[in-house]
C-alpha cells in the first residue's frame, strides 16, 4: 500500500517541479543523479508535480520514491523560475526511513553537512546556491494553518501569511 493515496494521474507535468531540504541528524539528504544534465552529480532530491497534486505532497512523494525517507513538508524555502518551468524548494522534517538509492533515478544517497556538500565539485549549481543560502538563513515562508472554506488540507496550502 502506498503512503501517498492522493488522487493523481500518472502523467508528470514537467513544467512544475519540486526539490527538498531534509536534515537528518544535522546532515542534508542528497542524491547522485543518473540522467540528464545533472548525470553523475549530486543534488537535492525532488522531481515533477503530478497533475492535480499539491507541491507539498509532491515533495514528500518524490523524496520517499527516490530515497526511502518519509518526510513532512514544512516551509517554502525558495522558488526558481525559468520560462518553461518553475521549481518550488521546500524544507521538510524527517519522519522515518533509512536513506537508500532507488537504483533508477539516482545511484547513491548521501548525507552530508552543508559545508561538506558545498566543498564538493560534483554538487549541482542550483543545489549549491540553495545550500549557500540555507547555511546563512534556514527560514523560509511559513505554511499557514489557514484552509480555504471550500478546500481540505490535502487540496490547499498557503505560505507567508
Amino acid at each position: 500500500m502506498s503512503l501517498f493515496k492522493k488522487k493523481t494521474t500518472e502523467q508528470n507535468n514537467k513544467s512544475f517541479a519540486v526539490c527538498g531540504i531534509v536534515e537528518i541528524e544535522g546532515k542534508i539528504l542528497l542524491v547522485r543523479h543518473t540522467y540528464g544534465t545533472a548525470k553523475e552529480r549530486i543534488l537535492l532530491p525532488g522531481g515533477y508535480v503530478k497533475e492535480k497534486e499539491l507541491p507539498t505532497i509532491a515533495i514528500e512523494r518524490e523524496i520517499f520514491e527516490e530515497t526511502g525517507v518519509v518526510c513532512k513538508s514544512k516551509d517554502l524555502y525558495s522558488m526558481q523560475f525559468k520560462s518553461e518551468q518553475w521549481c518550488a524548494v521546500f524544507t521538510a522534517n524527517y519522519v522515518s526511513g533509512e536513506p537508500k538509492s532507488d537504483g533508477y533515478e539516482n545511484s547513491e544517497v548521501l548525507l552530508l553537512s552543508v559545508d561538506e556538500a558545498l566543498a564538493r565539485e560534483d554538487l549541482t549549481n542550483m543545489s549549491r546556491e540553495i545550500l549557500k543560502s540555507y547555511k546563512e538563513n534556514k527560514n523560509g515562508l511559513k505554511k499557514s494553518d489557514y484552509i480555504s472554506k471550500n478546500c481540505t488540507a490535502e487540496d490547499y496550502a498557503i505560505f507567508g501569511v
